[in-house]
């Protein structure tokens, strides 16, 4: 009886230790980038991101809580605007704030997480021309804290948000283009 007892307690022990040793081996930082060609200049595609109203119109994460409440500060959009946003298990919670938009060629936002689970990233979305039209590109990175690690080794995260970032992308271009 000891013994099937010492083998209940001692297998999920090994199995926790396995996850810990391969979450120890992922790195300290994350980063998810996705890149599209849009046939439009910059000057089109800016306004669609610098302006946090605009997102409504392409963010894939808008639409995953129809019931979502946000909120947006007085400053309306470029360097100091502010999002954020509470909702369903889909999307959580956050915020999100334009720390800089030199336009019309990137935009660095603070984006930190506070539900399902805490994490403070950087958002960065860059313009470059290509003739007549613009490479655009959608950065997320940030540190890995040890739960992120515990999740990567069960998630591939890139897989998982590069998703959203290629719907968002799409959205854009479609927007744009027109």
């Amino acid at each position: 009886m000891f013994e099937v007892i010492a083998i209940i307690a001692v297998v999920p022990a090994i199995a926790i230790a396995i996850v810990l040793i391969l979450a120890a081996t992922k790195p300290d930082t994350f980063a998810v980038r996705r890149a599209i060609t849009v046939k439009a200049p910059p000057e089109k595609i800016f306004p669609l991101i610098n302006d946090f109203h605009q997102w409504g119109s392409w963010s894939p994460y808008e639409h995953k809580d129809p019931a979502m409440k946000r909120t947006f500060s007085d400053v309306g959009s470029g360097k100091g605007a502010v999002y954020a946003w509470e909702g369903n298990k889909n999307v959580g919670s956050g915020r999100m704030e334009i720390l800089d938009a030199p336009a019309p060629s990137k935009i660095a936002i603070k984006l930190d997480f506070f539900t399902p689970f805490e994490g403070h990233n950087t958002a960065e979305f860059t313009m470059l021309p290509q003739g007549d039209a613009t490479l655009l590109t959608w950065l997320m990175h940030g540190p890995a804290p040890l739960m992120s690690k515990v999740m990567q080794v069960f998630i591939n995260m890139d897989n998982m948000v590069g998703k959203d970032f290629e719907i968002g992308l799409a959205n854009l271009k479609r927007l744009a283009e027109k």
